[in-house]
């Protein structure tokens, strides 16, 4: 209850401070997003920015792990990784270049430079086509119709894989995530964080994924709002 008031009281500071930089759970984030969207802004105030998956990673990743992030956003859930299991054992992906200076800010403020590619992740090298929407939350590899297509450069998932050799997937890419991880070889992988977009892609095939996960030896051991985790 006190910590949920302490968060409330923040962000009703925040709001009318309007800091650059603010501290979330220990972590140096700036509110500076310059086009970005003022829900992220928002979400960033109110702490509330990723933190169904804050909080799960919290609860599984260890020293030592292997973290494939593909979504990064601003950096907070790479940076929350990094903290654990070292900067040099995170490898994030963010396919929108606007992102990376803001991203590159975050790292700076804390010290760490976790690896980042600005590239989409596929399941081939090369480009793919992207939908940008005003709305950052909303952009995607799926024609939403909320956003322009634009080109953007992307890497194979298997090759990451055989490169970076991850243990660990933290995965929000707005309902792509039905396709890419029945792609992958999950053999190596033990643990998954992934968002669950069932209101674009269906809940039909949220559950087939699910499925297709547990099918693999995976269990579902939680889920936060629409964040779910898979341990095997």
């Amino acid at each position: 209850m006190f910590e949920k008031f302490g968060r409330f009281f923040r962000a009703q500071v925040r709001r009318r401070l309007k800091p650059d930089v603010i501290a979330i759970e220990g972590l140096k984030i700036s509110t500076d997003l310059g086009d970005v969207t003022k829900t992220i802004r928002k979400a960033l105030y109110r702490e509330s920015y990723e933190a169904p998956e804050r909080q799960l990673l919290k609860d599984i990743v260890a020293p030592g792990d292997r973290v494939l992030e593909v979504g990064a956003g601003v950096g907070l859930v790479s940076l929350t990784c990094a903290r654990i299991c070292g900067a040099e054992n995170v490898l994030s992906y963010e396919p929108n270049p606007g992102m990376r200076p803001i991203i590159e800010k975050n790292f700076a403020l804390n010290g760490m430079t976790p690896n980042l590619r600005s590239k989409a992740l596929t399941t081939s090298p090369g480009t793919v086509d992207f939908y940008f929407a005003e709305n950052i939350y909303s952009s995607s590899l799926y024609d939403r119709g909320l956003g322009e297509k634009t080109p953007v450069p992307c890497d194979a998932i298997s090759d990451v894989f055989a490169e970076f050799k991850p243990n660990v997937i933290v995965m929000d890419i707005e309902g792509a995530e039905v396709d890419l991880l029945p792609a992958c070889d999950l053999s190596a992988i033990d643990k998954i964080i992934v968002e669950m977009h069932a209101h674009v892609v269906g809940a039909d095939k949220v559950q087939d994924l699910v499925d297709y996960l547990e099918g693999l030896g995976f269990s579902l051991k939680k889920t936060l709002s629409i964040s779910y985790l898979f341990v095997r």
